[in-house]
């Protein structure tokens, strides 16, 4: 099966440019920071130098994890969703369900290795850009040498591999397994993550503004509840558009595609999910604390400072994340409906319509997106400037929310519209024939 699965991949390298691009992102962003453990093993390094590099590397190397995780399995997600024909010929072939699963872990072993192979260039450039940040704003000794060694190497190779593995062999398990039972798990988790997310929220309020931990409780709680959330994504989706209606020919077909496609669409709605929450939360809330510290006229500490540095650095990596994998979902998505696309214009729709219906669907996912990722962001922003300052709502995330919900409408309207420019060029006739 490993044989087929690189024939496959010859045969139509196309399909696995999205994964590749995902894996090697994953792998560059975690052999990056990782280089940080590296260089801290270093000799002559000192004690507060060692804490910032450890620290950070610890910290977004996880974060690190668990969005090359997602960004692979989301793409994965789409990629054995749409090849259910090819799959199930190959099974009427004699193929049996565990030779299935090999091939598509083997596919997805092989992409991932090469991303991180090609990752490891990038990872050493990156690492020293960001010792020479570290160093410029006091956090690290300048005296430090960076250090690329067997711990970002390994790590970065691993949990690459590991999560394409990991998540090759659930979207194929999905393709295979009864709808009622994956329902049940992901209805499960949803509900433990509200719950635990409604508890670290809350638990904001048992602390004291000058805790230094005070702002960890509330960004994991709007953290869990937006997982939370991501998970009912389909749920929701179905019942927002179930109260939605939109007006013309492309907002009636934009509004049928979507409750048909509910189910594959909620890789997209959980990164905006995510991404909105994430963001919007770290960003306000490290705005806060960086306007009340001003205004007690102290100096930040070392430890402030290596706390401002990564909830920016996790703000960004998520930024870039969440960007890759909404375009790499979306062109997926889009690329796949040509035959879709191509029988709605012989049935009459005009090019125009066409596009206007992606362009609603982008909407909506957005706003639905948005509003849910804007609940799980309030509900860990509101608790911490409590506790922090006099004010409920701070006026900062105002702005911060406006900026989140123009990346996130940019990208996702924004790539789903150029993606469907993209396949109309196809004659009706032609997109057809070509897929049927």
């Amino acid at each position: 099966m490993f044989v087929l699965a690189l024939r496959s991949i010859r045969q139509r390298p196309g399909r696995f440019l999205a994964t590749l691009l995902s894996a090697f992102l994953g792998a560059a962003i975690i052999m990056t920071f990782n280089s940080m453990h590296d260089t801290a093993a270093g000799s002559g390094v000192d004690s507060v130098s060692s804490n910032t590099l450890t620290t950070a590397a610890s910290v977004v190397g996880g974060y690190g994890s668990l969005l090359v995780f997602f960004a692979v399995a989301s793409t994965l997600t789409v990629n054995v969703r749409r090849r259910a024909a090819e799959l199930e010929l190959l099974r009427c072939s004699g193929a049996t369900p565990a030779q299935l699963k090999r091939m598509v872990v083997g596919e997805a072993l092989a992409v991932a290795l090469v991303g991180a192979a090609l990752a490891i260039g990038p990872a050493m450039l990156g690492g020293r850009a960001l010792l020479a940040v570290f160093q410029d704003s006091g956090q690290v000794a300048d005296s430090v040498d960076y250090s690329f060694g067997p711990i970002a190497l390994l790590t970065g190779v691993d949990i690459t591999l590991i999560a394409a593995v990991g998540a090759a062999f659930l979207a194929v398990r999905r393709a295979t397994r009864g709808q009622r039972r994956r329902n049940g798990a992901r209805t499960f988790f949803a509900y433990a993550a509200l719950v635990t997310g409604t508890l670290a929220v809350c638990s904001t309020f048992l602390m004291k503004a000058t805790d230094e931990a005070l702002m960890a409780p509330p960004a994991y709680g709007a953290i869990l509840l937006s997982v939370g959330f991501a998970l009912l994504s389909p749920r929701l989706l179905k019942g927002l558009l179930d109260r939605l209606a939109l007006s013309g020919a492309s907002g009636w077909l934009a509004v049928r595609n979507l409750r048909e496609r509910a189910g594959e669409l909620a890789g997209i709605l959980m990164s905006l999910v995510l991404f909105t929450a994430v963001a919007t939360t770290t960003l306000t809330a490290q705005a806060v604390e960086s306007d009340e510290v001003a205004a007690s006229g102290l100096v930040k500490s070392v430890d402030a400072k290596n706390l401002e540095t990564l909830n920016f650095t996790v703000v960004g990596i998520i930024v870039v994340f969440v960007c890759v994998m909404l375009v790499n979902s979306l062109y997926a998505a889009t690329t796949y409906r040509s035959r879709e696309f191509g029988q709605q214009r012989l049935a009459g729709a005009t090019p125009g319509q066409v596009l206007g219906m992606v362009g609603a669907e982008g909407l909506v996912l957005t706003v639905a997106g948005v509003f849910f990722g804007t609940v799980a962001a309030l509900a860990g922003i509101v608790p911490f400037t409590v506790v922090r300052s006099d004010a409920v709502l701070p006026g900062q995330v105002v702005g911060i929310w406006l900026a989140v919900v123009s990346v996130a409408a940019a990208v996702t309207v924004g790539t789903g519209l150029a993606t469907a420019r993209k396949v109309l060029r196809t004659p009706a006739t032609e997109a057809v024939a070509l897929t049927a």
